[in-house]
């Protein structure tokens, strides 16, 4: 049996084949995430993987049904898997906003589904890195977002030849918008054919913003300025005082498709055009007054990061080391009246901190000292009886080859230090 169209088995490396996901990738990924979010003050925040389908519908209309899992449960409730993470967090804010001092910067690391057409860089399901900061309108936290973006993908191992951050603003397009006099009821969809416009022809593009009442041309020239808006100006500047403003520049041809953003908006790029958007955000600022009916009107932004791009990047790059799943430590069972005292050993260790494994049956102890070598452990250890019947503790420092006769706190103290 086969797993599903557009799903992903993920085994421990080192992988049967070159072609399947690796488990220990991803889990580098998430602890490099987790561990850059922390640095910037970000608390960890999970929602339920299915919520009603009304909690997607309603910011972004009937349309997106199409493009879910959704289906009505035992209850008949109409429910969906969660596309996105950023309408579970505004549901979520907006039911104990005041137990929380402002601003909240919150981050998860949820698995999220859509039921849609597969393509490079995008299956059927993916993990995402999502980051928001809730309650602060001023410029200085959509630099901090940009700069968390930044920093992640350098603790990743990408340089700034790797990525760019391309930031622009859906108020710019705004203006844009009335100036050449467009129709209020299709500025969405304005905005969308904004966001393709690099992925389809110059036919195709001529054609959609035509029917809109533009010009390729009057788009184009607008691209083509690039002048940052005074929301823009401010956070270059932020970000120039951190020294990160060689990570980005302004591109008026990002706008985001989603029609809850409502400022600046920004995608990361790979430099060489390989790849589809490593990650994507903005603000968002009516989304939690929408989703609560009104009863809360908090400022809010964020981003969100998908693993899919993010892996195929930096295997690309190179920024990926193998994972060879070491252990520390390999206790060599070679005498059955001493495997008691042993697993006791076994269990001494562990409560240490160390990475301990040993065959669960009885094995030669050749090939006990083999499955060391196949765990790649940094040592290997086994209880002696010495000639007066006492019990010594033999450790083998399979880098070194060196072996000492020690106690189990000398022995520890070892381990430790060459773990």
């Amino acid at each position: 049996m086969d797993r599903l169209p557009g799903f992903r088995d993920f085994y421990p490396e080192p992988l049967p084949d070159a072609g399947l996901w690796s488990a220990d990738a991803r889990q580098h990924i998430f602890t490099k995430w987790r561990d850059t979010a922390r640095l910037y003050g970000f608390r960890e925040y999970d929602g339920p993987p299915l919520e009603p389908l009304e909690l997607f519908t309603l910011k972004s209309g009937d349309e997106i049904v199409g493009q879910l899992y959704n289906f009505t449960d035992k209850g008949g409730r109409p429910l969906a898997l969660r596309p996105e993470m950023t309408p579970t967090l505004a549901r979520m804010v907006a039911a104990h906003e005041r137990s929380y001092k402002k601003p909240v910067k919150w981050f998860a690391i949820p698995q999220l589904f859509r039921y849609e057409r597969q393509q490079k860089g995008r299956l059927r399901e993916h993990f995402q890195f999502n980051a928001d900061i809730i309650g602060e309108s001023d410029s200085s936290a959509d630099a901090e977002l940009i700069a968390l973006l930044v920093d992640t993908l350098l603790n990743l191992g990408l340089t700034a030849e790797d990525f760019v951050i391309r930031l622009s603003s859906r108020n710019a397009w705004h203006e844009f918008f009335l100036r050449h006099n467009g129709a209020l009821d299709a500025e969405y969809e304005f905005f969308q054919a904004i966001d393709k416009i690099e992925r389809q022809s110059e036919e195709e593009n001529e054609a959609k913003l035509a029917r809109l009442g533009f010009s390729l041309s009057q788009v184009q020239d607008f691209i083509t300025g690039g002048v940052p808006t005074s929301e823009l100006a401010a956070i270059l500047k932020n970000l120039q005082a951190r020294g990160l403003d060689r990570f980005v520049r302004v591109d008026y041809q990002v706008v985001r498709g989603l029609a809850y953003y409502t400022g600046p908006v920004f995608e990361a790029f790979d430099r060489k055009g390989e790849f589809r958007a490593i990650a994507g955000g903005g603000r968002y600022d009516n989304l939690i007054r929408l989703i609560s009916g009104g009863k809360v009107n908090l400022p809010a932004l964020g981003f969100g990061m998908g693993d899919v791009v993010l892996l195929e990047l930096l295997k690309t790059r190179g920024a990926l080391k193998g994972f060879s799943g070491a252990i520390d430590t390999f206790v060599l069972v070679e005498a059955e009246d001493l495997r008691g005292p042993s697993l006791g050993l076994v269990q001494d260790l562990r409560r240490n901190g160390l990475a301990v494994d040993y065959s669960l049956t009885p094995a030669k102890p050749e090939k006990q000292f083999k499955r060391a070598l196949e765990f790649n452990a940094t040592y290997a250890v086994r209880l002696v009886r010495s000639g007066s019947d006492q019990t010594l503790l033999q450790l083998k420092n399979l880098r070194t080859r060196t072996e000492t006769t020690v106690t189990t706190a000398q022995a520890i103290e070892q381990m430790k230090q060459g773990a």
